[in-house]
């Protein structure tokens, strides 16, 4: 079992500064590393990024990618699993493991069907919602999905 916790967090092309900046406050406070995929809806010295993430920028591992082929070749993590609502795997359905990907779309968006295809059925995987419903808040479904593979590492790295 790992002393710590080692997780990608990825967001690809962001829109929303506060969902971003409870993210940061999130990995701060997990010990996931956070990528963020270019292009980015808001700039990194965002008045309302740092709000959100309160005082733990300098807590969290945060880095940007000029494209989504540039973090995959500056990180190269052994398994991406995408989130999407598109999806029907559940995301308690799998046994997460250290160095995963953790991949999830913008906010209006969501992630492009091209990045959903390129990634393999059994790594796509969703949070569950209520019939009829959209989705829930970016940061929300970041934290459910951080959570349950840190529980399955037992918290590793945690108090």
């Amino acid at each position: 079992m790992p002393l710590t916790f080692d997780l990608h967090l990825v967001l690809y092309q962001p829109e929303i500064p506060p969902n971003t900046g409870n993210i940061i406050r999130l990995c701060a406070n997990t010990g996931a590393r956070l990528h963020l995929i270019e292009p980015l809806g808001f700039r990194m010295h965002d008045r309302e990024l740092k709000r959100a993430g309160l005082d733990y920028h300098e807590w969290a591992d945060v880095r940007t990618y000029k494209s989504y082929d540039d973090f995959l070749e500056h990180i190269a993590p052994p398994r991406v699993l995408a989130f999407s609502t598109r999806n029907h795997l559940r995301y308690t359905q799998i046994k997460y493991q250290p160095q995963d990907a953790l991949l999830f779309g913008s906010e209006t968006r969501g992630l492009p069907q091209t990045l959903l295809e390129a990634t393999p059925q059994a790594q796509r995987l969703r949070v569950p919602l209520r019939p009829d419903n959209r989705s829930l808040n970016l940061s929300n479904a970041v934290a459910v999905a951080v959570f349950e593979a840190w529980r399955q590492q037992d918290f590793a790295g945690g108090t």
